[in-house]
């Protein structure tokens, strides 16, 4: 099975960049148990919204026409339908990928064994308390790459049980890095601060990602994907 997944996994690997490619094949289906995603609002299928409502304030992704196409009610996709981790989780033959934060799809153990997101609207790929020391702070939560690597840690053993059994896990997985880092440019520059010094961030931003992808306890290198930053400029 891990040979056959290994040639799935560079086929949907191919569809972020082309992706007819993929989603008009079937050979995905049955690939993968489940999917973690970490990210942005590129990939937040509901975490803002959830966080929003607990904090008392509105986002954007809470109203129509988010979502409406599809779903036909806000679900907290920065969308008006589906994102690319909804037409993957499609194309595998799984559901769509529960938020960790909400309580759209469920949040039982079960729910998360067959995927969980952690990706949210407005996050970093650093840590807010970079941007603070910079006098860049902003309204958004620290809901950076390394706060959401942290919280899939936390959830880890209650997913698998013994050092084996999360390697299966881990094996049958697959784990959407990103999209993420587009925001540590989008926050400053919206700021008005001095491209010049945003650009310094640039070798930060990569080796925070970096760090991530090489990080023991996600480390499925075969089974990972790790979308680009949208252009910016």
């Amino acid at each position: 099975m891990e040979a056959k997944c290994r040639r799935k996994g560079n086929k949907l690997a191919l569809v972020l960049a082309v992706p007819l490619i993929v989603f008009s094949s079937s050979r995905a289906l049955g690939c993968y148990d489940s999917i973690i995603s970490f990210g942005d609002s590129l990939a937040d299928t509901g975490n803002l919204l959830h966080l929003s409502r607990s904090d008392g304030r509105a986002t954007e992704a809470g109203f129509l026409p988010y979502s409406e196409t599809y779903f036909g009610r806000p679900t907290g996709r920065f969308s008006d339908g589906r994102l690319v981790i909804d037409f993957v989780a499609e194309r595998l033959g799984l559901p769509y990928v529960a938020p960790y934060y909400g309580d759209d799809g469920g949040r039982s153990v079960e729910d998360f064994r067959k995927g969980v997101n952690f990706a949210v609207g407005g996050a970093t790929a650093l840590d807010v308390s970079f941007s603070e020391g910079r006098g860049m702070g902003n309204n958004f939560r620290n809901e950076s790459l390394r706060v959401q690597l942290g919280l899939f840690k936390e959830l880890l053993p209650s997913l698998c049980n013994t050092s084996s059994d999360c390697k299966e896990f881990l094996g049958n997985s697959l784990v959407l890095l990103g999209e993420i880092g587009g925001n540590d440019y989008n926050h400053p520059l919206f700021m008005g601060r001095d491209p010049e010094e945003i650009h310094d961030f640039v070798p930060l931003v990569i080796e925070e990602i970096v760090s991530a992808i090489s990080d023991s306890r996600v480390q499925t290198r075969k089974n990972m994907i790790c979308p680009p930053a949208a252009l910016i400029g």
